[in-house]
């Protein structure tokens, strides 16, 4: 397996913890977001993703694009250890809260809407921080709602889930842009457990081979 992404993509975190988690074999394949206006934007790797976004998986001669359905793909070839329980509900309600951060939270802090903001609307990074700050909290309230009702050591009891997958990166992003999730105590209980787990500190941005060296 190949994993083309980007160290700080959240998108791609959430991919690289589910191939460690389940201990499988991938190569990285760095795809800079920035660099000479965007390697994703490079024919040849709009060839494997039209779209010019990050995660794209190859198997062999087979390529998926979008963390979720990678993650599914991931779960249906290599279901041991598990990231979806078998009850039908909670594999519903782990979806549900997937879609929550995957639809609502994480197009907010997309680069290609953080990028026209700049360009059209003249958005500097402050102004940038003030529009996420003021759209996610409405994302992580209903998330915090979820995890009153399935959390216990992770989002869903005390096994990882999919669910677990997108939250990291999400607060991971938060933080990048300084939003304030001190009114979120289960959010961060989760952040802080999961953080400790191999496959979280294998797969963190700041320790891929495209992160930028930490003085």
């Amino acid at each position: 397996m190949t994993l083309y992404n980007y160290y700080r993509s959240s998108t791609s975190y959430r991919v690289r913890v589910a191939l460690y988690y389940k201990k499988i074999a991938f190569e990285y394949k760095p795809v800079h977001l920035l660099m000479g206006g965007g390697e994703q934007y490079k024919q040849e790797y709009r060839r494997l993703n039209p779209l010019s976004e990050v995660p794209t998986l190859v198997h062999g001669k087979l390529t998926i694009a979008q963390s979720m359905a990678i993650l599914e793909y991931l779960e249906e070839l290599f279901p041991t250890p598990a990231l979806l329980p078998k009850d039908s509900y909670l594999r519903a309600k782990i979806r549900q809260f997937c879609e929550n951060i995957n639809s609502f939270m994480h197009p907010i802090n997309n680069l290609k809407i953080l990028q026209y903001l700049e360009e059209k609307h003249t958005y500097d990074q402050k102004a940038k921080e003030g529009w996420v700050q003021y759209w996610m909290p409405k994302g992580f309230g209903a998330t915090e709602k979820l995890l009153e009702e399935f959390s216990g050591r992770f989002c869903f009891g005390d096994n990882l889930t999919l669910a677990d997958l997108f939250l990291i990166p999400q607060v991971f992003t938060a933080q990048r842009f300084h939003v304030d999730l001190s009114s979120y105590p289960l959010i961060r209980k989760i952040n802080e457990e999961c953080l400790q787990l191999e496959a979280f500190v294998r797969a963190h941005p700041q320790l891929q081979i495209d992160a930028p060296k930490l003085i």
